[in-house]
């Protein structure tokens, strides 16, 4: 049994965590793990064409990264805060659930000022409540347009790079950090195994027969928070909101139906919420609503039978997940063989296919 959190760490060195993203979305590196031979083959992205054919289909998370880390002073003081959006909690209110740092100098009726390039001021909030140490819940105070407000929001927002990445943003990443198919706004991390998809990796796949199915599921920071308990039963996963439509559900149990269909999960965020709508038979249902789940080994997965995914940290909640899919001993084996090859890892890093 693999529920001990020390089983899930490895030496990772620093050079091997990108900082950028390959040149081209579907030129990075890519590991094809097979499950039934124990098999590694070395890979390019696009090489994926040859993996999937006509009755497939591909999950995608259709989560879009809002600008979500802001840099604001504080009334009086002029002391600069990182004021980090989390979630909108009440849209007329102009409420938003925030981490600020530093922490310690932002108390309850501060005034926060945000101010463009040019040094003119934007927006204001004031902070209405304390939720954890680091937490606040902030009001912006504007009584302007909707349409502006929101404008102005992503104007004075920076691409909300992991802290792992630890260059300054570039306007690059604006477009980078982002999936092909992002519609749906409301991340602030990227669901990065479907940052290797080009347009035209996804028209070639599309003439080759194979469906695409979306889904939603804001991911949120919890993605990276730390696991702190040894004993994996007992870690809770931050909430995440999620959305399966009936139009995802009918394709992916259509092709469930069919003996030999690959049915793709493309990242760890889709498989969570493919796993939290599983009916009774064993089925995809449509659901919207939140999820903590939290996939450790030993686990039966029900719609998925591959999948795509990056190289995560040790010790995270996405290697155990993708140990508890692909089995503990070939992952593991898999990562070893990762850091010999240097393969990049994390969000901007080289993809994973198990099959």
């Amino acid at each position: 049994m693999r529920t001990k959190l020390s089983q899930f760490d490895f030496e990772l060195p620093k050079k091997l965590i990108a900082q950028y993203p390959a040149p081209e979305r579907d030129q990075s590196r890519l590991m094809v793990v097979h499950r039934q031979s124990g098999k590694i083959e070395h890979r390019i992205f696009r090489d994926i064409l040859e993996y999937f054919s006509e009755g497939d289909v591909m999950i995608f998370n259709n989560t879009r990264v809002f600008p979500a880390r802001m840099y604001g002073q504080k009334e009086k003081t002029g002391a600069k805060i990182e004021v980090f959006l989390l979630r909108e909690l009440n849209h007329d209110a102009r409420l938003w659930d925030v981490l600020v740092d530093p922490a310690r100098k932002i108390r309850v009726g501060n005034k926060l000022y945000f101010s463009d390039e040019n040094d003119n001021e934007v927006l204001v909030a004031e902070v209405v409540d304390n939720t954890t140490s680091r937490g606040r819940t902030i009001r912006f105070l504007y009584d302007g347009p909707e349409e502006e407000f929101q404008q102005d929001l992503y104007r004075l927002g920076n691409t909300p790079l992991p802290k792992y990445i630890t260059r300054p943003p570039e306007e690059s990443d604006r477009e980078r950090y982002q999936t092909v198919y992002a519609t749906e706004t409301g991340a602030v991390a990227a669901p990065t195994a479907g940052l290797h998809f080009s347009r035209e990796l996804m028209k070639r796949l599309e003439i080759n027969g194979v469906e695409f199915a979306n889904i939603t599921l804001h991911v949120g920071l919890g993605t990276f928070r730390a696991i702190e308990v040894e004993d994996l039963s007992k870690h809770k996963m931050d909430a995440e909101y999620f959305k399966i439509a009936q139009e995802a559900v009918d394709l992916v149990n259509r092709a469930k139906d069919v003996e030999g269909s690959k049915i793709c999960s493309v990242g760890t965020t889709t498989m969570r919420a493919l796993e939290t709508s599983v009916s009774a038979e064993g089925y995809l249902k449509p659901m919207e609503g939140w999820t903590n789940k939290f996939i450790f080994p030993p686990y039966d997965f029900n719609i998925a039978n591959s999948m795509v995914t990056n190289f995560h940290p040790p010790r995270s909640s996405l290697l155990i997940m993708v140990c508890a899919f692909g089995g503990f001993d070939l992952i593991m084996e898999a990562y070893q063989e990762a850091i010999k090859e240097e393969y990049r890892f994390y969000s901007y890093g080289d993809a994973m296919l198990i099959l």
